[in-house]
């Protein structure tokens, strides 16, 4: 096939291309011919298509995700903000931190394990690009109903993925969550989190500087894996039957990654590279025209160049895929030797492919013929920008003028009914099915793993200064008001942070929606980035990256909007850390924080058939008093767990059955109080000795406190309900090895 070089597309403006099929619409592509003042080569033409795919360009999501710079809070902790591969904080003693959440949403629906595989490839890279050396991983996950069909198929796949590439590179699983909903079948999200850790002075960015530096290809050779990949999988809605597009998934080497990871570091160590850059999404289109992008001149790059699995690719494929564990480094002439050896001795193939320019444009040659002549900003940076239509939806009218009438159980049998329900169901249920399948405590660091309130890892071995980590969302909650919903997920995870004594520093996110074509849709994304970004403001937490997934829906039916909100918090002394589960005997049971009866988005009313009409309102005024409280309390803190999904009653059992020590409790309206998922609330454990100082630290916080029980026996006791730990763990651990059966 003839090459489609920039003279023949000067020469030949009206040669027929694929716009429609690769995704771009009438006007997008109008717009590219206007750029170049002709028509795109193919290659071009490949570039932009992937590039300025919803995936890549965040082209509906822009004009609302400058809130969270408009409104960033002043943070001095704050090193590296939105806009890098991830984001980096100072936690101290010159470490600093970079952590980031990203989706594979679609690519896992399409090929499971290799799709939720290359998810947690993917997000380590993005954390190696800073500087940093990758030390875990976490994986919010949601399927459709635990018992379908779809989620049987997809589950397993998934879960073995997450487990199997995390566990190959040596990189301990420390958290997520698996929650299950009808929305979800067809469209499982699959959230992948990794936490790195540098020195200040390690901290790298993706930037191509200085006029002959060379640009250097290393890692994997590339395949025709991924071609299109993510880029145009996850900028589309899939149908009843398949998504309109299935371009091949990529594949995943997690050891080829392993020593692409050390290969990397012993080059960072050696002050090797200018910048550098991941190829993931939109693969060397990407790589080339953002670190042009972002520098301070043009790019020349030789595409016959580039090692290849597959000789027969054309140049636009070369271009499009997504190959797996690559990366493209600037690299100083002066240097490439020293590069080039650190590569051999790892047996990681890395070739120069071109040089950085003093010019404006990208430059991509191919056997000695011009195929790509652009403006690397208008690929990477300037593409469109959408103020798609935004409406409320007419379900929201609806929902708030429903009364709700949930059966509350009322006598001891029917509460002791109720709470073995509840601890049975999927999403409440223990999770060690999943979770037995990660190593948690690989590298010898992990301090905290599930089913903890937040994961921990120790940074420093001599001061034991660590950090902590949580995912939380409530998607009930987010439908019903989005506004409000983002704003309870970031509490909650701020919240699961200063449980185990650690002080929340900065926010990540992930947020998940149907079509953004969808004027409803739009209306929860906006509504939900908002909220968002004057939570963050309120409570002084600055985001520093994050992800957004849209056309999440199978036709017309959408997820529910699914704002995943990562919180990363810094502890001093990890030996220091608070546990969930009850320690011993004898130790007095209160409760932080005031019930109220509003059950809409419980888990209680899910299991019910029922969603509720109003979502609880956030108090983050309270929340930010509450982390105060925990971390001043934390040394008298024998355990603490914080109330969410489930309610107290999962709160309870959770912590009984973590060490085996039952529990007595009194309490007032008792069906409310168990299942009632107010938030702002925990449960804490202290000796009757610090009675006084928890009761001197409510008045303090202005936060209610009462004494709810004492630890100890065999059973959990709530009033006049008897439950045997023995009958609770077999409710609580029976359910996913009986679906998995």
């Amino acid at each position: 096939m003839k090459l489609d070089t920039v003279a023949n597309a000067t020469a030949n403006p009206d040669t027929p291309q694929p716009w429609v099929e690769l995704g771009l619409k009438e006007d997008e592509y109008a717009r590219i011919k206007s750029i170049l003042g002709r028509r795109p080569t193919a290659s071009e033409l490949a570039m932009y298509s992937v590039m300025w795919s919803e995936h890549c360009s965040y082209k509906s999501s822009k004009v609302h995700l400058k809130q969270f710079g408009e409104k960033a809070p002043k943070s001095d902790a704050l090193l590296v903000g939105i806009g890098e591969n991830a984001g980096v904080v100072d936690i101290g003693q010159n470490y600093a931190v970079t952590f980031k959440v990203e989706s594979h949403n679609h690519p896992s629906f399409v090929e499971p394990y290799q799709g939720a595989a290359t998810g947690v490839g993917g997000i380590v890279r993005d954390i190696l690009t800073m500087g940093a050396r990758p030390i875990a991983v976490m994986d919010p996950l949601r399927f459709g109903l635990a018992d379908a069909p779809d989620t049987r198929r997809v589950l397993p796949g998934i879960v073995a993925g997450v487990g199997g590439y995390g566990n190959c590179l040596g990189l301990p699983n420390i958290g997520g969550e698996i929650v299950f909903d009808e929305t979800y079948a067809g469209n499982p999200l699959v959230n992948a989190l990794c936490v790195g850790v540098m020195k200040h002075e390690d901290i790298k960015l993706a930037k191509a500087h200085g006029a002959g530096n060379l640009v250097v290809l290393f890692g994997a050779k590339t395949g025709g894996d991924g071609i299109g990949g993510v880029s145009v999988l996850a900028s589309e809605t899939f149908n009843e039957a398949k998504p309109t597009k299935r371009p091949s998934v990529q594949v995943g080497d997690p050891f080829a990654e392993k020593v692409l990871i050390e290969c990397c570091l012993e080059i960072f160590k050696a002050d090797l590279v200018v910048g550098i850059q991941d190829l993931g999404g939109a693969g060397l289109s990407c790589a080339t025209s953002e670190l042009a992008s972002a520098g301070s001149g043009g790019m020349e790059i030789q595409l016959d160049k580039v090692p290849l699995r597959d000789p027969s690719l054309s140049p636009e494929e070369i271009l499009m895929s997504e190959s797996q564990e690559r990366m493209c480094a600037i690299v100083e002439p002066s240097k490439v030797k020293q590069f080039l050896a650190i590569c051999k001795k790892w047996d990681v193939t890395a070739t120069v492919i071109g040089e950085v320019t003093s010019g404006e444009r990208l430059h991509i040659s191919f056997n000695g013929e011009l195929i790509v002549d652009v403006p690397p900003r208008t690929v990477a940076h300037d593409g469109p920008v959408y103020n798609r239509p935004i409406e409320k939806p007419a379900y929201i009218a609806e929902r708030q003028a429903v009364t709700i009438n949930i059966p509350m159980p009322t006598s001891s049998t029917e509460v002791k009914a109720a709470i073995l329900k509840l601890i049975a169901a999927p999403n409440i249920a223990d999770k060690s099915w999943v979770t037995s399948q990660y190593d948690k405590y690989v590298q010898g660091n992990s301090v905290l793993a599930q089913p903890e309130d937040s994961g921990m890892i120790r940074i420093d071995a001599e001061t034991n200064l660590g950090v902590a980590v949580s995912t939380d969302a409530n998607a009930r909650w987010s439908y019903l008001d989005p506004y409000e919903g983002v704003k309870l997920a970031l509490a909650e995870s701020m919240r699961n942070i200063a449980t185990t004594g650690a002080k929340p520093l900065a926010v990540t996110n992930c947020l998940n929606f149907g079509s953004p074509e969808d004027p409803g849709v739009m209306w929860q994304f906006a509504e939900t980035v908002r909220g968002l970004a004057d939570a963050c403001l309120e409570l002084g937490l600055p985001v520093t990256g994050g992800n957004v997934s849209f056309y999440n829906q199978t036709g017309s039916v959408a997820i529910l909007p699914t704002p995943v909100i990562g919180v990363l918090g810094v502890i001093q002394d990890v030996r220091k850390r608070t546990k969930m589960g009850f320690e011993k005997a004898g130790q007095d049971i209160y409760l932080i924080g005031a019930v109220d009866s509003n059950m809409s988005g419980s888990e209680w009313a899910y299991l019910h058939g029922e969603i509720g009409n109003h979502a609880p309102k956030s108090d983050l005024a309270m929340e930010a008093r509450l982390v105060e409280l925990l971390l001043e309390g934390q040394p008298i803190f024998e355990s603490a767990h914080d109330v969410s999904n489930g309610g107290l009653a999962a709160t309870l059992a959770e912590s009984a059955l973590k060490n085996n020590i039952g529990a007595k409790v009194e309490l007032e309206n008792v069906a409310v109080a168990l299942f009632s998922e107010t938030p702002g609330r925990v449960v804490v454990s202290i000796n009757e000795s610090s009675t006084n100082s928890i009761i001197a630290l409510a008045g303090k916080y202005q936060i209610p406190v009462t004494k709810i029980g004492m630890t100890g026996g065999s059973e959990l006791i709530i009033n006049e309900t008897h439950i045997s730990l023995t009958e609770l763990s077999k409710a609580h651990t029976e359910t996913f090895p009986k679906l998995s059966g």
